[in-house]
C-alpha cells in the first residue's frame, strides 16, 4: 500500500516513492539506473545511459515551445546511506520505510536519500506530464555525487543541447546557489628514515577541537588539530633533542581534524612537558571562542622505531609551515570564502608520513597556485604531490537571465525576496559549466533537514511550492 500516495504533486511523490523502494547508494546505482532506462523506454522518450551509468532523458518541446531554447533538470540518483543503531535493514537490498509526519516525510530507522531523490522524482514528472507547457526537456541525473562526483565527471555532454540548467540539488527553500568552489585533493608522500635513538618516549595528543566541513566552516576560524601538533612539535623541538616516531590524525580530508598524536622520543622529558604546558595555555587563549575544549595531554610511552634527525626535521617542517584555511575572500560576494585548503588526514607508515590536503576555489587560477604551493613545499622536503578528485568551479556569473528570471517569479510567488548565495564547497554545477561554455544555472530546492543523517525529513508544503515554481518558470520560458 502506498504510503505517500495521497499527497500533492501526486506524480511527485508517487515517484519519490516509488525510487525508495529501490536500494540506491552511492556505488551501488545499477538497479535505479535501469529503472530510469525503463521508465524512458516505456515511454518512447529518447534516452542515454553511460559506462557510469549515468541517465539523460529527452523530452521535447510542447507545443508553442519549439523554438524556446532547451532547459537541463539534473540531481543524482545516489544517496548517503546510514542507519541507527540498532536499526536491522540492508540498505544494499531493502527498500525505505517511509513515514508521513504531520508536514514531513522520513524513513524509519534509516536516512531518507530527499538529497537528491526529489530532484529524480521531480525530473521524472515532469517527463511524465501531459498537461504541462515547455521547451525541449534535458533530464541528466548522474551517480555518486556524494562520493567525488564521479558519475558527472565522466558523463559525455553531447546530446546535451541546452545551456539553461536547473539544478535541483539544495536543501533550503527560498536560496539559490549561483557559485561554488572548484577543488581537489593533493595528497603529499613525505619518504622517512629511522634509526636508534637513546630518549624518553611520549605521546602527544591533542583533541577537543570543534571541527568541521572544510568548505561550509572552514571560515569560521577553527583550529586543525594536524597543525596545531606541528607547533608543539616545533616548540619542544626548540628547548631539547627530540625525534618523532609518527604524527597522525584527521579522518576525511574534507572534515577539519579535532584530534591529533604524536609519538617521540626526547632527551629531557621534563622539558617536553613544560613545553605542551605552555602550548595548552597558548591555545587557550587563542582559541577560546572557537575551540574551548582544546586538550593538550603528554603520557609515557608509545612504541616504534625514531625517525632521523633530518626526517625528524622534515615532518616538523611539513606541519609548520603547510598551508591551511582561508587564503583568500571574494572580491565580488561579500563574505564568501574564494580559495581555502584544509590538512585533513595526517598519516603515518613505516617509510612515509602522508598528508592529504583539501583544497578549494572558486577561482581556478588561485586552486593552481595553491596546489603549486603545497606541491613546492613537498619537494623541498624530498617528497611527492599526487591530485586526485578534481573538479573546476563554477564561477559567479554577473549577468544571469536565468537568475533573474527565477527571483522575480519567486518573489511573485512567496511575496518576499530569495537569498543569492555561493557556496565554497562542490556541486556538480561546476563539471557542468566546465563542459557547457556559456552554462546559466542555479541551484535550490526544497527544504530538507538533517540530511545524511537517520532524523532526515523532508517537507510536504516546501516541495509543493518548489514544484509549482519550477512548473510556472518552464511555462515562461518560451
Amino acid at each position: 500500500m502506498s504510503v505517500l500516495g495521497h499527497l500533492e504533486p501526486k506524480a511527485v511523490f508517487d515517484y519519490f516513492e516509488q525510487i525508495c523502494a529501490i536500494p540506491h547508494g552511492s556505488f551501488h546505482n545499477t538497479q535505479l539506473s535501469n529503472w530510469l532506462v525503463e521508465f524512458a523506454r516505456s515511454r518512447n522518450l529518447e534516452y542515454y545511459q553511460d559506462a557510469a551509468e549515468n541517465v539523460v532523458i529527452i523530452k521535447e518541446a510542447t507545443p508553442g515551445y519549439e523554438n524556446a531554447e532547451p532547459v537541463i533538470v539534473q540531481g543524482h540518483m545516489d544517496m548517503v546511506c546510514e542507519k541507527e543503531e540498532g536499526c536491522t535493514k540492508d540498505m544494499l537490498t531493502e527498500g525505505l520505510d517511509l513515514v508521513v509526519d504531520g508536514d514531513a516525510v522520513y524513513a524509519k530507522g534509516t536516512t531518507l536519500g530527499g538529497d537528491d531523490g526529489i530532484a529524480v522524482a521531480m525530473g521524472l514528472a515532469l517527463l511524465d506530464a501531459k498537461d504541462l507547457c515547455h521547451p525541449r526537456l534535458e533530464v541528466v541525473i548522474t551517480t555518486d555525487e556524494e562520493v567525488g562526483m564521479p558519475g558527472a565527471t565522466a558523463l559525455d555532454v553531447s546530446m546535451l543541447r541546452g545551456r539553461r540548467m536547473l539544478n535541483l540539488d539544495s536543501e533550503e527553500e527560498g536560496i539559490f546557489t549561483v557559485s561554488c568552489a572548484g577543488g581537489n585533493v593533493s595528497h603529499v608522500t613525505i619518504p622517512v628514515q629511522r634509526e636508534a635513538y637513546d630518549g624518553a618516549v611520549l605521546t602527544i595528543g591533542i583533541s577537543g577541537l570543534a571541527g568541521g566541513h572544510s568548505g561550509v566552516e572552514i571560515n569560521k576560524g577553527r583550529a586543525n588539530a594536524d597543525l596545531l601538533l606541528g607547533r608543539v612539535l616545533y616548540a619542544a623541538a626548540e628547548k631539547t633533542n627530540l625525534r618523532v616516531i609518527r604524527v597522525d590524525g584527521g579522518l576525511k580530508d574534507n572534515a577539519i581534524p579535532t584530534a591529533a598524536k604524536a609519538v617521540v622520543a626526547v632527551a629531557d622529558a621534563a622539558l617536553l612537558h613544560a613545553v605542551c604546558e605552555e602550548m595548552a595555555a597558548a591555545f587557550a587563549a587563542e582559541y577560546q571562542v572557537t575551540d574551548s575544549g582544546i586538550c593538550v595531554e603528554v603520557s609515557e610511552g608509545g612504541e616504534g622505531l625514531p625517525m632521523d634527525a633530518e626526517s625528524t626535521g622534515r615532518v616538523i617542517c611539513l606541519l609548520t609551515c603547510a598551508p591551511d584555511g582561508v587564503q583568500t575572500m571574494s572580491a565580488d560576494i561579500e563574505g564568501l570564502v574564494q580559495t581555502s585548503l584544509n590538512l585533513g588526514i595526517l598519516e603515518t607508515k613505516e617509510n612515509t608520513v602522508d598528508a592529504a590536503f583539501c583544497i578549494r576555489s572558486s577561482v581556478d587560477s588561485q586552486k593552481i597556485m595553491l596546489q603549486q604551493r603545497v606541491a613546492c613545499l613537498a619537494s623541498q622536503l624530498h617528497g611527492t604531490t599526487v591530485i586526485t578528485g578534481d573538479y573546476p568551479g563554477w564561477a559567479f556569473r554577473q549577468d544571469s537571465p536565468l537568475r533573474d528570471m527565477l527571483r522575480e517569479l519567486f518573489v511573485e510567488q512567496y511575496g518576499y525576496e530569495p537569498k543569492i548565495e555561493a557556496l565554497h564547497a562542490g556541486l556538480e554545477c561546476g563539471l557542468f559549466a566546465g563542459k557547457l561554455p556559456g552554462l546559466d544555472c542555479v541551484s535550490f530546492g526544497p527544504t530538507l533537514t538533517d540530511i545524511h543523517t537517520p532524523r532526515e525529513k523532508m517537507h510536504i508544503a516546501s516541495v509543493q511550492r518548489t514544484w509549482k515554481l519550477v512548473v510556472e518558470l518552464l511555462r515562461r520560458m518560451k
